[in-house]
């Protein structure tokens, strides 16, 4: 176990999920803990674009706000003819690599929007950030070539904008994202919270949407257990039933935003009720 303090780690489940995400931090920040306090944030698609925010010094209760006058929306448009793809590609195998791997040739033989199309929605979505933020920040990609997980931070020659949009690229949609001589692909496509990028921290906060991915790929429980066995202190969060029900099965369905917040806010508070988060995230 390392001397790392706390780690937020914030997953991905398109824009649904991202509300509820939303309205988790900010029932944390009226609860008194600041989600931005951790000694690293990590963050993957959806989880991505809000980490790079709240860490360049939006409040829980501003992205909060947003989610319910309807801002930040994106239309990412999925066909069923996509659906099936991505399905068949993930589902071909019952090995995590090679699951990756197809979903990969998959993303790159794809015939979707140019790169800088998902650039520029990126940039949007961001709201005016452009910069790396000083505080730690992490955010997971996977290689499209050969399914491995990635991380991209401030030291890695990549613009936040373009890391931001490498973990947002979900395949056959969107483009895999050319960075540093490679093509890149959602962080979520093998785990929709990148929870090994806490490792080493004593405490850890994970809050994700959407705890399984699609595929033979780890469920956010058992890389929780993972980490605890390692020494960390790791408290999941992942949707309850109201939540579940305020969010829908449609992660992309852009009128459950609003209700999917309320439901991660209320969640969130009745969570600090109980003492759950007090440890992890003091003000």
């Amino acid at each position: 176990m390392g001397d790392a303090g706390r780690a937020l780690v914030l997953g991905g489940g398109g824009p649904v999920g991202g509300a509820w995400l939303v309205g988790v931090l900010a029932g944390l920040a009226e609860s008194g803990c600041d989600p931005a306090d951790a000694d690293l944030t990590a963050g993957a698609s959806a989880g991505a674009v809000f980490a790079a925010r709240l860490l360049s010094g939006q409040s829980p209760q501003e992205l909060y706000e947003r989610q319910l006058a309807g801002a930040d929306r994106v239309d990412l448009g999925v066909t069923v003819v996509q659906t099936l793809r991505f399905l068949r590609a993930a589902l071909g195998s019952r090995d995590p690599d090679r699951s990756a791997r197809r979903l990969g040739r998959a993303a790159l033989a794809a015939r979707t929007v140019p790169e800088h199309v998902v650039l520029d929605t990126v940039r949007t979505l961001l709201d005016g950030v452009r910069d790396w933020p000083d505080r730690p920040l992490r955010l997971a990609a996977v290689d499209a070539a050969t399914g491995a997980t990635g991380a991209f931070d401030r030291h890695t020659g990549a613009t936040v904008v373009e890391a931001v949009a490498a973990s947002c690229a979900v395949p056959l949609v969107w483009p895999p994202i050319t960075l540093s001589g490679r093509r890149w692909m959602d962080g979520g496509s093998r785990s929709t919270a990148p929870l090994e990028l806490a490792r080493g921290h004593r405490r850890v906060l994970a809050v994700v949407p959407l705890p399984s991915a699609v595929g033979p790929h780890p469920h956010a429980g058992r890389q929780a257990a993972a980490l605890t066995a390692e020494g960390s202190h790791v408290t999941l969060v992942t949707p309850d039933a109201a939540a579940r029900r305020a969010m829908g099965r449609n992660m992309t369905a852009d009128h459950r935003r609003p209700g999917a917040a309320r439901a991660g806010r209320a969640q969130a508070r009745a969570l600090a009720a109980f003492g759950a988060i007090d440890d992890l995230l003091p003000a």
